[in-house]
């Protein structure tokens, strides 16, 4: 039996993973902003789950909550930060709030969460971090810029987490996926402002998520994947959800080491000049 605190458990991945996790007899703590979301859960499955309202923007709720996990269960096996969502629009078109916002969700919400595991992770002497990034973590494109940003953010101090938790038995995992049928695009995503300037640029983008629905997996069929993830004697760093992400990463990166290579003559003229 593991102990789970999963973020975001109202619906998509986080309500996926909390389900296949109290199926097979182990215990969720599950965290909604709207905590009555997780009724069914608490209906469902009794005592083995815990709901919890937070807003993890809250760093003193974050730290509450999972104090609050570990008391009422006795231990946390594996901490899942889920809750984030997808803000939309051109550079530009961005507003200080809009950015703000998304980075105060999808990166602080992570770290405070973190942060809050931690001590109790270290004390029992293991434990299993699954960080939610996403493709988008690794690679780019037009008009979900912030949202990058916060994925690119979450998976460079994720990785200075791993090896700096190594010793202590914790893993942490950032799980990547390519595109599901969650609310990223839908009812949580929010949409700065267009300007005028950028109406073509919209509307490739707009038609470029447009042939990409079709292949949107369920977010459902991710759980046995998790499972096995968090089963794993030697679970991986990062690991991919679907198909597409292989494929677009492979390219990306054949990209930059090309590139890098192509310009390293100036790369070294930056450290020893033109006379060396």
């Amino acid at each position: 039996m593991k102990t789970w605190f999963i973020t975001g458990t109202s619906r998509g991945f986080g309500r996926a993973w909390a389900v296949a996790a109290l199926r097979r007899g182990d215990r969720v703590a599950a965290t909604a902003r709207d905590v009555s979301s997780l009724d069914d859960l608490v209906e469902r499955f009794g005592d083995a789950v815990l709901p919890l309202q937070l807003d993890v923007t809250d760093r003193a709720a974050d730290l509450a909550a999972v104090a609050q996990a570990h008391q009422h269960f006795g231990r946390l096996d594996v901490v899942v930060n889920n809750a984030g969502y997808g803000q939309f629009g051109f550079i530009e078109e961005l507003s200080e709030a809009e950015l703000r916002d998304q980075l105060e969700t999808n990166v602080f919400g992570a770290f405070w969460v973190t942060q809050a595991a931690l001590p109790y992770l270290r004390e029992q002497g293991g434990g299993h971090i699954v960080q939610v990034s996403s493709i988008g973590g690794i690679t780019a494109a037009p008009g979900i810029g912030a949202y990058h940003a916060s994925k690119w953010a979450l998976e460079g101090f994720s990785e200075s987490l791993a090896r700096e938790v190594a010793g202590f038995g914790i893993h942490v995992t950032l799980v990547e996926p390519g595109g599901f049928a969650t609310d990223f695009a839908g009812p949580s995503a929010r949409q700065a402002a267009a300007l005028p300037a950028y109406a073509e640029a919209h509307a490739q983008a707009a038609a470029w998520r447009a042939t990409q629905a079709a292949d949107r997996g369920n977010p459902t069929a991710t759980a046995e994947a998790l499972l096995r993830v968090v089963d794993a004697e030697k679970p991986p760093l990062r690991v991919f959800f679907g198909a597409a992400p292989l494929g677009m990463a492979t390219a990306d990166y054949d990209e930059r080491l090309a590139t890098w290579r192509d310009w390293q003559p100036v790369s070294l003229l930056a450290q020893f000049g033109a006379g060396a």
